[in-house]
């Protein structure tokens, strides 16, 4: 079994986030935007790191953010959004998304990054990381794994890194562990995302072909996504113990906790047979300069949002 440690993808915030955000960011500053707003659940960590990142470049940050079930990172999550002065709009479920939009984005000269930065672009960071991956087996750093267990949720990494292994030649089975509900993430929403990067890249290097949006690779898994988005169960639990007591890993239920139990499912299995299989890491693991407790005053964090700390 071999990790790849995305989790200290950045000496500021590490996870599967960053790799995305590279090229995002950097298009939103060619583009002469002055603020980014992304979406997510309260405790997203794509909205964190969109929000980190987007303040060490000078940018301001709105995150508009919907309830989510109570999970223990969320207190610590907020405290940090309230360290770096995010904006954070509260979205309930009932909330008018144009009129939403229209308040805090519009005349904002405003960069708008989808749900997890699983767009086109995003997508291609992890194009890279699969030509990574490829790169440190050749230099005899990890050996060649059979397959490779990665959460899934907006899908942006499990496809750009499907496409990059692709590229390089790489017959390793992509296992995308789906952490979300299907409307979000489902098989033909994945083909279309990885046809479109390829697309895209094919237009920008016509030396990659359009042939690389193949998707024989994949393994699609829904058998651990335990009822819902930031739900768990008793194998989730058990895996997220495993990997903190025999890696040294710190997941987390939601999404690493998920694709853990798949390898560890699949590693028990009467026919498997001592093949290499790696866990890619897209959690983050650099500790945050803010503590989970209740501050004294709300700042910019919602007056609903204060629930999360009791």
């Amino acid at each position: 079994m071999s990790i790849k440690h995305d989790d200290v993808s950045s000496a500021h915030y590490g996870g599967n986030k960053i790799r995305k955000l590279e090229y995002i960011l950097q298009r939103a500053g060619e583009r002469g935007a002055r603020r980014v707003a992304t979406f997510g659940a309260v405790g997203s960590n794509h909205a964190l790191a969109t929000a980190v990142f987007s303040v060490q470049l000078g940018f301001e940050c709105t995150c508009i953010l919907t309830d989510q079930k109570k999970t223990p990172n969320i207190s610590k999550t907020l405290n940090m959004h309230r360290r770096i002065g995010t904006e954070i709009v509260p979205y309930p479920g009932d909330a008018d998304r144009l009129a939403t939009f229209r308040r805090y984005l519009q005349g904002r000269r405003s960069w708008v990054v989808p749900f997890g930065g699983s767009c086109w672009l995003g997508a291609v960071g992890f194009v890279n990381a699969g030509l990574e991956l490829a790169a440190q087996i050749a230099a005899n750093e990890v050996p060649v794994p059979q397959r490779i267990y990665i959460a899934n949720g907006t899908m942006g990494s499990a496809a750009g890194l499907l496409l990059g292994l692709t590229l390089a030649g790489l017959p390793a089975q992509v296992h995308a562990v789906r952490v979300v509900d299907r409307h979000i993430t489902n098989t033909a929403s994945f083909v279309r995302l990885l046809r479109k990067t390829a697309l895209l890249l094919n237009r920008l290097d016509p030396s990659i072909p359009l042939s690389a949006a193949d998707s024989r690779q994949l393994r699609w898994r829904d058998d651990f996504f335990a009822g819902g988005y930031a739900h768990w169960d008793g194998v989730t639990a058990s895996a997220v113990s495993v990997a903190r007591d025999k890696l040294g890993l710190a997941l987390e239920p939601t999404y690493t906790g998920k694709a853990m139990a798949a390898l560890l499912h699949d590693l028990a299995v009467e026919d498997y047979a001592g093949e290499n299989y790696l866990f890619w890491n897209t959690y983050n693991s650099r500790p945050l300069p803010v503590t989970s407790d209740r501050p004294l005053a709300a700042g910019n964090i919602p007056a609903e949002f204060m629930r999360y700390f009791d």
